[in-house]
């Protein structure tokens, strides 16, 4: 049974991993910038679950102290960029 679930946890860290790169693509060559603020809060998020994957392969707890640090960061991120976004100007 633990040999099946560490099989999907390395296929769900590969699908993963490869939507991080089309989301990363997307920030990249986002049309406009809420199309790009979406795909950067996208990459935050898929950050955090390829953490967390590692951290239930690995069985570490340390990648769930760093996943966490991350959803924080991510979120206050997103924050600040909307923030700029509508009233064109920082704080």
């Amino acid at each position: 049974m633990e040999q099946i679930l560490s099989v999907a946890f390395a296929f769900a860290l590969l699908i993963h991993a490869l939507l991080l790169g089309v989301a990363v693509w997307r920030a990249i060559r986002g049309d406009n910038a809420v199309d790009r603020l979406l795909s950067v809060e996208l990459v935050s998020v898929l950050a955090l679950c390829i953490l967390i994957l590692i951290a239930l392969l690995t069985g570490q707890s340390m990648y769930m102290d760093v996943a966490l640090a991350l959803a924080a960061l991510g979120f206050i991120g997103t924050l600040a960029l909307a923030k700029y976004l509508a009233d064109q100007r920082m704080f």
